[in-house]
């Protein structure tokens, strides 16, 4: 069979993407799916609103949805009031909810033709959207391995889809979380793509229409998005020699532009039209930042979702933009994803929201992906004729399987979206029971990594459970008493079992260690990732003492931010010296 490896590999990711989906679906009955919640509603909002409430506007029907099916996250972030109009203007833009159209009037078809309601957000369309759009992705990964087959052998392309598809964050956004934005734009950068190749290959009108509006539906999902236009723009222009080629190739086919301009327009046209209607204006001003001169390097290297620190497989698709320019002639999508890639990556990091951004890994750059394969591609190609090669395929599938390993830890929140920091994260890589300890450094930075350089003695222990019930923010007394003076290293160790029947999600164990007349604050969080309300839960901590020549004091106690009420059925504090 012609091309079979990469064949394979289409079919092995498409394998490891519908598992991952199956597992999410909620058919275990553990839970009901639902993935328009959060941001994803922001951007599927529309479809509700126009074809079954017919109000995007006032949002009337909402509250009684939000009650029914919390959908919002709390609050209705997705949409703010315009004071000229007094009117709801969506926050989100609408082109993912076009590309969700069809999946959502498959939905909506299944519940009029079934006992589920068809208001929008029951299971049929749930589960045809979460389906659907993988799907999509799906289909492009095959697109993707026509194109990249035009440059490349038929190994390296098979192998750059795996490393593509599943040594990266993109599982979780095509195929778990892929109701927001990024699953949906994913087949737009494979369409980009193979339509620039078509064009330049044999200039049509059809593929200068269909870049045209793959552009401005792009730009529609996210704006950001709109620089995909250096595609089609610096294709072909690797050398002097090829520009000139191109623009002459160009100047022969003047309309095609005119045509690909009018396309873009009729993209973009759908969202002009809905600010018209909700503010009177074409245009609106949905409230994003930007910091172009202080960019944000975290986004890459910090550990709360460095995209180089928790995908590190993303590093060679750096690295193989020095390689596409292979001995004798350079690709001809050199220029192309060099602009791109950089300043696609120079305005993600350029983004400024105020908070972090509560992701794996970096996911604002994941729907790109079929660019920076091209990269990758050529930087496999290269080492293809090195004897070192197997190194990078072994590095390769350990990447990968670090990666299907971490999603799973993502969507149980081990891995936390928010909360991530080096010590943390050394101590959950790879680890598929982490203790309560280890659970403490999502909160505090004080740890030891090894007890038994520690001479250990319990100081005060209270084993009788009782009960305790407080209003919010009043702290809960669990234990008191004193510290004994050491002039050394020295170390406290919390230990607590604790059932919690309300109060668990804005619940923390706190300590407050009294030295003289200086206090030190410590407190971990009741709701850590292998804890669960309503259950008997272990937690830890550690303390570092000052060194101090008298006594202290040391107060253990529950505080939360609603009511709280739960059992404490035991509670120890260890002193550890050196």
């Amino acid at each position: 069979m012609k091309n079979r490896y990469s064949l394979i590999a289409c079919c092995i990711i498409s394998l490891v993407l519908l598992q991952y989906r199956l597992c999410n679906s909620g058919l275990n009955s553990k839970y009901t799916l639902k993935v328009t919640t959060w941001d994803a509603l922001g951007y599927y909002i529309y479809l509700p609103s126009a074809f079954i409430y017919d109000d995007a506007t006032q949002l009337k029907w909402f509250p009684e949805i939000d009650k029914k099916y919390q959908v919002s996250g709390g609050w209705v972030y997705q949409a703010n009031i315009y004071k000229k109009t007094n009117k709801y203007v969506f926050k989100y833009l609408g082109g993912v909810a076009i590309m969700e159209m069809p999946l959502f009037l498959i939905g909506h078809a299944i519940a009029k033709a079934s006992n589920y309601e068809a208001d929008g957000f029951s299971p049929p369309y749930q589960y045809s959207l979460a389906f659907g759009i993988l799907l999509y992705c799906l289909l492009s990964v095959f697109l993707l391995r026509k194109i990249l087959l035009r440059f490349f052998s038929d190994k390296t392309t098979a192998y750059t889809l795996l490393l593509v598809m599943l040594a990266t964050n993109i599982i979780q956004y095509v195929a778990i979380d892929n109701a927001q934005s990024h699953g949906p734009i994913f087949p737009l950068y494979v369409l980009i793509l193979y339509f620039t190749v078509k064009w330049h290959e044999k200039p049509k009108i059809i593929w200068a229409c269909l870049i045209g509006y793959i552009i401005g539906l792009a730009a529609i999902c996210r704006p950001t998005e709109a620089v995909m236009l250096f595609i089609p723009l610096l294709w072909g222009a690797q050398t002097k020699e090829s520009a000139k080629e191109k623009w002459n190739l160009v100047k022969l086919h003047k309309k095609h532009i005119a045509f690909t301009l009018f396309f873009l327009f009729l993209g973009v046209l759908p969202q002009l039209i809905y600010w018209q209607i909700a503010t009177g204006f074409f245009l609106y001003d949905v409230g994003s930042k930007w910091s172009f001169l202080n960019p944000f390097f975290s986004v890459l290297f910090g550990f709360e979702s460095g995209w180089f620190i928790y995908t590190p497989i993303t590093i060679f698709f750096i690295v193989g933009m020095f390689y596409m320019s292979p001995p004798g002639k350079p690709y001809p999508f050199k220029k192309a994803i060099l602009w791109f890639c950089l300043l696609n990556i120079y305005i993600i990091i350029s983004w400024f929201d105020g908070n972090p951004d509560p992701t794996y890994s970096c996911r604002r750059l994941s729907q790109s992906y079929p660019l920076f394969a091209l990269p990758l591609a050529a930087f496999i190609e290269h080492i293809n004729l090195k004897k070192w090669r197997i190194l990078f395929y072994l590095l390769g599938l350990y990447l990968i399987g670090v990666n299907l390993f971490q999603i799973g830890q993502y969507d149980k929140t081990i891995l936390h979206y928010t909360d991530m920091n080096r010590q943390y994260y050394e101590r959950i890589y790879l680890n598929p029971s982490p203790t309560p300890l280890d659970m403490s450094l999502l909160d505090t930075n004080d740890f030891i990594g090894d007890e038994s350089n520690y001479k250990m003695e319990v100081i005060a222990h209270e084993d009788t459970a009782h009960h305790l019930q407080s209003p919010q923010h009043i702290p809960s007394l669990l234990l008191e008493t004193a510290i004994m003076p050491y002039s050394g290293e020295a170390w406290l160790k919390i230990e607590a079992e604790i059932k919690i029947d309300k109060g668990f999600w804005g619940g923390y164990l706190t300590t407050e260690l009294q030295t003289g007349s200086s206090i030190k604050h410590n407190k971990i969080r009741l709701f850590n990732p292998i804890s669960l309300g309503g259950a008997i839960n272990k937690y830890a901590f550690y303390i570092k003492r000052p060194d101090f020549a008298g006594k202290s004091t040391l107060r253990v106690c529950i505080i939360s931010n609603s009511d709280f009420d739960g059992i404490v059925e035991n509670i120890k504090v260890t002193s550890l010296k050196k």
